[in-house]
């Protein structure tokens, strides 16, 4: 009877695992690839809500923001400049006050961020903004 040789026997009992390895990482890549949202530039409307619509707080100041850049405070006409400070007075004289900021569809994020800041600097802590029904 032959015997096989040492190294015959070693190479027979050893598990590849290097196409298992390759499998692995394709399958890797694949699910990498199809979780990833693509993302592209694509004309949005915004904003739309679902269709419950909460209460409006009982103590609110809606502050408006016009597509020309207009703000108003509770349908007062206030510059930009004067804002902050109007918003001041208003927290002081009552700190649990609600702010909505309502912003037209067409006003560009960089006037409704400016509005958020402020707010933000004022330190009122209650901030929604405000959206239409989708209907």
């Amino acid at each position: 009877m032959k015997k096989c040789s040492h190294s015959a026997h070693e190479s027979l009992t050893e598990l590849n695992i290097t196409p298992m390895l390759d499998l692995a990482f394709v399958l890797l890549v694949i699910f990498i690839i199809s979780t990833i949202p693509p993302v592209k530039d694509m004309a949005l409307k915004l904003p739309v809500a679902s269709k419950h619509q909460k209460d409006p707080p009982h103590k609110a100041k809606y502050i408006s923001v016009e597509a020309n850049g207009n703000v108003y405070i509770d349908r007062a006409e206030w510059p930009l400049a004067e804002l902050q400070n109007q918003l001041l007075l208003i927290r002081e004289s009552d700190p649990e006050v609600n702010v909505i900021i309502r912003g037209d569809a067409k006003t560009k994020y960089k006037q409704i961020r400016t509005v958020l800041d402020i707010c933000q600097q004022v330190n009122f802590v209650k901030v929604d903004l405000a959206t239409e029904v989708n209907k």
